[in-house]
């Protein structure tokens, strides 16, 4: 279409700057203007169509680990605020991981696994449910959102947080658990890994997780206008993926000490498996887009549901 070949000429330049930014020497990203022609700016249009500039138009963007969801996302947004002119605020539900902290006291207080961040009920909700509440109010005031620094696995000082000033047309809200559903209480009796049966005997981890997103998660889930799901082809390949995401972590950061090892790594996702593997098979049910990612990270193609 004409249309998606202007918009191509218009932010073709940007996007690619933010690519290579992303980019080491080991790992480049391959077929980015097509990723870009393609699928990115036909989402954009449909996305642009729906936004509505009195209130926030909420995107969810989901997919397991390593898919490229903050890449993706970064790109959507590029694309929305240059061609579109619209007001785009992208932030990861990773930024609202609680304290390290208060996940020492809630690991004490009800399972030892949710020391881990990942997984729902290691998030602040409640900050999370404010920002959706005070990014719908008309009387729209300036907001401090919390960014997460994964490296020391702890929040930012409050000098590095976002400081969203006016009420954005676009909020991408982006995540490898949103848009998540619960399981039904049988499934859950089954361990489907190691440290599960290791460490979870008594499901008292998996009960709290699922009961998280029966509840609260939901609220904030059922907020969401439209969920973009990122598929990619089975959970091996995710590990492989987040394993080349941190030694990408590794090449960038100066703090070298924090970074996981491939064990470490490993272990970290099992305990995301569950619920990844859950959306797997649900998430196509009810996402409204889906883009199914093929073994070498690229987009193949998508799939809009009539929502």
């Amino acid at each position: 279409m004409q249309q998606f070949s202007l918009c191509f000429g218009r932010v073709k330049k940007d996007c690619l700057k933010f690519i290579k930014s992303q980019e080491t020497k080991a790992d480049k990203f391959k077929n980015k203007e097509r990723m870009i022609k393609s699928f990115l700016i036909p989402l954009c249009f449909w996305i642009s169509k729906k936004a509505d500039k009195k209130r926030p138009y909420f995107v969810g963007l989901a997919g397991g680990q390593g898919t490229g969801k903050t890449t993706i996302s970064s790109l959507i947004r590029i694309i929305l605020t240059k061609y579109f002119k619209l007001n785009v605020f992208r932030i990861s539900i990773d930024d609202f991981y609680k304290t390290r902290k208060e996940r020492i006291n809630l690991s004490k207080r009800v399972h030892p696994m949710l020391l881990t961040r990942g997984v729902p009920g290691t998030h602040d909700i409640n900050m999370m449910l404010n920002f959706f509440k005070k990014s719908k109010s008309k009387k729209f005031k300036r907001l401090k959102l919390p960014t997460f620094n994964k490296a020391i696995d702890d929040r930012y000082n409050k000098k590095k947080w976002y400081d969203l000033k006016k009420r954005p047309d676009v909020i991408i809200f982006e995540g490898w658990c949103v848009g998540a559903k619960p399981e039904k209480n049988n499934t859950l009796k089954k361990t489907i890994n190691s440290l599960e049966k290791a460490k979870d005997q008594k499901k008292i981890w998996r009960k709290y997780v699922n009961n998280q997103l029966k509840s609260k998660y939901k609220n904030l889930y059922s907020q969401l206008n439209c969920l973009v799901y990122l598929k990619a082809k089975n959970f091996s390949l995710l590990q492989k993926w987040r394993l080349k995401q941190e030694r990408k972590l590794w090449v960038q950061s100066k703090v070298k000490s924090k970074i996981m090892s491939r064990g470490d790594v490993l272990n970290f996702m099992q305990t995301y498996q569950r619920i990844t593997q859950n959306m797997f098979r649900n998430m196509p049910k009810y996402a409204s887009v889906i883009f199914n990612l093929n073994s070498n990270h690229q987009i193949k193609s998508a799939v809009y549901k009539k929502k």
